[in-house]
């Protein structure tokens, strides 16, 4: 592919294909035969274009489509990355005898339903086929003033867990958690899909640990104000990076603060502070809970984790009992029902704190979003382009300021 030419002479990023527009109705065949058909785009990036879809038939591709899919030219490559997490960690019928065994209402991970190649007008389209999905907790954060119930914080944190331990065990690290990667059931409120596995790396390939080594060239990997310690020093994500980005993201939805928000373009300034509120998470809750009660449930959390080794597997149920006994001080337990407020249409209605109720009327309408950011496990990595923004593309979307992505990729 050319490369970009810059005033000083050097090399810049590879100029990517754009994908074009498919036509309603369009049939796509995965690589098992399966026929699939294309619905209205409900969006397009960088990298794609992000389609309504189901299965092949003589009807046509409502607007209640259940599937979306994923199009991308072939030469791209940015979605082989999380073909390969899929194909590996997220068939259905794995997800399914994890839920099981482990008696599980559901598990927050995307299925894998289908992929292929596919040629139109001479060129080549790589594509997947994903469960669609509904907004994103990120833009809930916001419409409630940046700042969730405590319930909600410690009943989410718990549906995450069940996540990280199942594809923990499935040999990957997410390396990424936030808000704006959660995103609700299309049709169900109160279940929450942890989604966008473009960094989610193998640290336990056949069984067998990546060595802790500090590698200067990928330091800050991940969205800096949630990234682990050990991916500011460079470190190959671990299980215990995942347990802390979480810790992070506790504090924050809860307190709508991190002490080092206020100068996130320094990612040193980030790494020391969090290194600094890791020795004392005592400071670290009087910081971001000055004027309240605070929180000890996630303080005990933040100082299991510290206690972590790098290669150490968590025990994830003495991480739940503390969340768990965090809701019972409350007078709350773990129903399942994560408090989002909604309109009679299944559109959540905004609820921000200290203001008054806004009029159902007035409630913002939802857009639906799915798919995951993607890029090519074969060639390092990128940082994202420009994607469109709405929500029915969450997995297109453009990196917002504060999120650095990897300048090189871990062999796998």
């Amino acid at each position: 592919m050319p490369y970009i030419k810059k005033t000083s002479g050097k090399r810049g990023p590879v100029k990517r294909k754009l994908a074009e527009e498919f036509a309603p109705g369009e049939v796509l065949t995965d690589t098992s035969k399966k026929e699939w058909k294309l619905g209205l785009p409900i969006g397009q990036g960088g990298f794609g274009c992000l389609y309504l879809a189901d299965v092949n038939s003589s009807k046509s591709v409502g607007s209640d489509a259940p599937y979306v899919i994923k199009v991308e030219p072939s030469q791209n490559g940015p979605l082989f990355t999380e073909l390969k997490f899929y194909m590996r960690a997220a068939k259905p019928e794995q997800i399914q005898k994890w839920t099981s065994s482990h008696k599980l209402k559901y598990l927050g991970v995307p299925k894998y339903w289908g992929s292929g190649l596919h040629q139109k007008n001479g060129n080549s389209y790589r594509f997947m086929v994903m469960d669609r999905f509904g907004k994103d907790l990120q833009k809930i954060y916001e419409e409630n003033a940046k700042q969730f119930a405590h319930k909600t914080v410690l009943k989410l944190s718990l549906r995450i867990l069940d996540i990280l331990e199942y594809i923990h065990e499935h040999e990957y690290v997410h390396g990424d958690i936030k808000a704006s990667n959660l995103l609700l059931s299309y049709k169900n409120l109160n279940q929450v899909y942890l989604v966008d596995y473009g960094l989610a790396y193998r640290y336990c390939p056949e069984g067998v640990h990546k060595k802790y080594k500090e590698d200067p060239k990928r330091c800050h990997d991940g969205t800096i104000e949630y990234t682990s310690i050990d991916a500011h020093k460079g470190v190959a994500p671990s299980r215990r990076g995942d347990l802390e980005i979480l810790g992070y993201c506790m504090i924050h939805w809860l307190s709508g603060h991190l002490p080092w928000e206020d100068n996130l373009k320094d990612p040193n300034y980030v790494r020391d502070s969090k290194i600094r509120y890791s020795e004392n998470i005592t400071d670290l809750m009087n910081k971001c809970f000055p004027e309240t009660e605070k929180p000890g449930e996630i303080a005990k959390y933040m100082e299991k984790v510290k206690l972590l080794s790098y290669e150490e597997k968590p025990l994830y149920q003495h991480f739940r009992e503390i969340l768990l006994q965090g809701l019972k001080a409350i007078g709350q337990r773990d129903d399942g029902v994560l408090d989002l407020s909604f309109s009679e249409n299944g559109d959540l209605q905004t609820k921000p704190v200290q203001k008054k109720k806004r009029k159902a009327a007035a409630a913002a309408t939802t857009e639906e979003s799915t798919g995951t950011d993607v890029e090519n496990v074969e060639s390092p990595r990128k940082k994202r382009s420009a994607c469109c923004n709405s929500e029915a593309t969450q997995m297109l979307k453009k990196r917002s300021p504060k999120s650095t992505r990897p300048r090189k990729r871990v062999q796998k």
